[in-house]
């Protein structure tokens, strides 16, 4: 699985000019999910996002969470992320997950991020074409990828 996580001020998605998911201040997460991609590994994530300190404090460091803001999660499934571009210029995605398995990872994805929140988190329509606006507060933008554990 690989993420793409930005501190916003707010952001929202929109599906045919209809929002589908909208917050104010949090984070927004591109998710990538890959074909060999597992429950542990999905939790693992799931528990790094919400425990991320990546919001300031009274002192203006990086030292507060989600939880500890009370912030919000908007969540975007996003196949792309794991595009492979070696190769000549047109991308290849042979590496993210069919819809068959990306769907329910994708929903537990928001179970895990839900549960550990302790509330609803906003999202995209898998599959749709999405429409993402965001104010990035900082910029802050952390990529992690659950294959590398051990740089993150």
């Amino acid at each position: 699985m690989r993420a793409v996580i930005q501190r916003v001020a707010y952001a929202k998605c929109k599906v045919d000019e209809n929002v589908s998911g909208a917050i104010e201040k949090g984070l927004l997460i591109l998710l990538g999910i890959e074909t060999d991609d597992t429950m542990e590994e999905l939790q693992w994530l799931a528990k790094k996002i919400i425990q991320l300190r990546i919001f300031g404090d009274e002192n203006d460091l990086m030292n507060k969470s989600l939880l500890d803001i009370d912030g919000n999660i908007l969540l975007i499934s996003q196949f792309t992320l794991f595009a492979a571009t070696k190769k000549g210029n047109r991308p290849s995605f042979i590496r993210a997950a069919k819809p068959t398995i990306a769907i329910p990872l994708y929903e537990r994805m928001i179970q895990e991020l839900e549960n550990g929140l302790g509330k609803k988190i906003a999202t995209g329509v898998f599959g749709g074409d999405m429409k993402i606006e965001l104010l990035n507060d900082g910029p802050v933008t952390i990529i992690m990828n659950t294959k590398d554990k051990d740089n993150f």
